[in-house]
């Protein structure tokens, strides 16, 4: 039941939840400036989302303000078994939005080796009469992460007990995992700085699922950028999950380590599964832009940017292709797979993040360039979209240089504006 009238849910959800015979729906408010207890209203508001997920059932609607939060007892990660609506980026009254701006949500955490190293945020879905939406949040898994010394240059994966420092997570920032028919929404996020051997942000839709990634910013991690899984397996393609994809931006998606051969790709796509890429930028990877070579039921890529790919801009099968290329070459993309476009764009970062970047030995390397099957591919490609001086050989780089933490001001100059005017994600416009 609805617990006192400052909790309101639309008539129709209402009516929705009463035929299905599931209890209806709360809404609660969290504060890391003002919260205590568990009443978690806006007068009242809880201080951690941790704190409510013992209370939460399918449908409830949380709302954070802004803030850093680090979990219950600073584990840095949460874990919720229900299909909740998680919405970011309020002031400290509730009244008013600004997810990248004044009133930023951060989930993080520490690299104390009591906390967690599992997701930042995982939603494991049961039935969804409602949707699983999360909106606003800046998953940071810097703080997470234990680096090799205190210039932050590179991650460090094992556990240091002597120093009370848990090793960097090897999972990512947000994961959902949804059952049959469940509707899937997640926009307005940030994730960075993760380290996982999978996805920075997965969704792992059911057969007959929905799912929705707009306007994301997703920069600066190991492992997949997105990745779109699949729980079900079967022969007929109009049962499988479909994922609509568009206006994302990914930049630097790292291999696994130095020479890792997994990883570092913007979209990984699983079998299973019906895709729709529309306007997002896929840059920088350190081995492609999109990789296919799990072979999805069905992939339409629309208008997408690539950008200093190293290997490919698209991969299918073993087939590396130019994103030039693909009206061509690629056999697995759908009709109507057009307008996608390289070219050179500037990246608005810090001269020193970009610096330490762009004079990686991966990314100067001989040996590399000469396989690349990519546009935007080369050395000075790469160093030119940084702002940097272009360089008539090869670099002498700190070899020990690894994911090296970028700042959240920094990330969201990124992704404030889109690309050429219509490529990648914005800053939020909250109506």
């Amino acid at each position: 039941m609805i617990r006192n009238l400052t909790r309101t849910v639309a008539v129709a959800a209402l009516l929705q939840f009463a035929s299905q015979g599931v209890a209806l729906a709360d809404e609660y408010y969290v504060s890391k400036a003002r919260g205590k207890g568990k009443e978690a209203t806006k007068e009242k508001p809880a201080k951690d989302l941790a704190n409510l997920i013992a209370l939460l059932k399918t449908g409830d609607v949380i709302h954070l303000a802004e803030g850093v939060y680090t979990s219950r007892d600073d584990g840095g990660s949460d874990s919720i078994g229900v299909a909740v609506q998680i919405i970011g980026g309020w002031d400290d009254a509730f009244t008013k939005r600004d997810p990248w701006g004044a009133h930023r949500t951060v989930l993080s955490g520490t690299s104390a080796i009591s906390g967690s190293t599992g997701y930042r945020l995982i939603i494991q879905a049961g039935t969804c009469p409602t949707a699983v939406v999360v909106d606003g949040i800046i998953f940071d898994n810097g703080p997470r992460n234990q680096y090799s010394d205190e210039k932050e240059l590179a991650i460090v994966r094992r556990a240091n007990a002597g120093k009370n420092m848990n090793a960097s997570p090897e999972s990512g920032g947000l994961k959902i995992v949804a059952d049959t028919g469940c509707k899937v929404v997640v926009r307005n996020n940030v994730v960075m700085n993760s380290a996982p051997t999978g996805g920075a942000l997965v969704v792992q839709a059911n057969s007959m699922g929905n799912v929705t990634i707009t306007n994301n910013l997703i920069i600066n991690n190991t492992g997949e950028g997105i990745f779109a899984m699949t729980k079900w397996h079967g022969r007929n393609v109009a049962e499988a999950p479909v994922f609509t994809i568009s206006g994302n931006t990914i930049l630097f998606s790292w291999k696994h380590d130095a020479i890792a051969t997994y990883g570092g790709n913007a979209l990984k796509l699983d079998n299973e599964v019906n895709v729709t890429a529309t306007g997002n930028v896929f840059g920088f990877g350190d081995y492609g832009g999109v990789d296919n070579i799990k072979k999805a039921y069905r992939l339409a890529l629309t208008g997408n940017l690539f950008v200093g790919n190293r290997l490919y801009d698209y991969r299918e099968y073993n087939t590396s292709i130019n994103v030039d290329e693909l009206e061509d070459e690629a056999d697995l993309l759908a009709k109507g797979s057009v307008d996608n476009v390289s070219k050179e764009v500037s990246i608005p970062l810090s001269a020193a993040w970009t610096a330490l970047y762009a004079g990686r030995t991966e990314i100067s390397r001989a040996a590399v360039d000469d396989k690349a099957k990519a546009a935007n591919s080369g050395a000075n490609a790469v160093r030119g979209m940084l702002g940097l001086p272009l360089q008539a050989g090869t670099v002498d780089v700190d070899a020990g240089v690894w994911l090296h933490r970028l700042q959240i001001d920094d990330a969201l100059a990124a992704g404030r504006a889109p690309y050429d005017g219509k490529y990648g994600c914005h800053t939020p416009v909250i109506k």
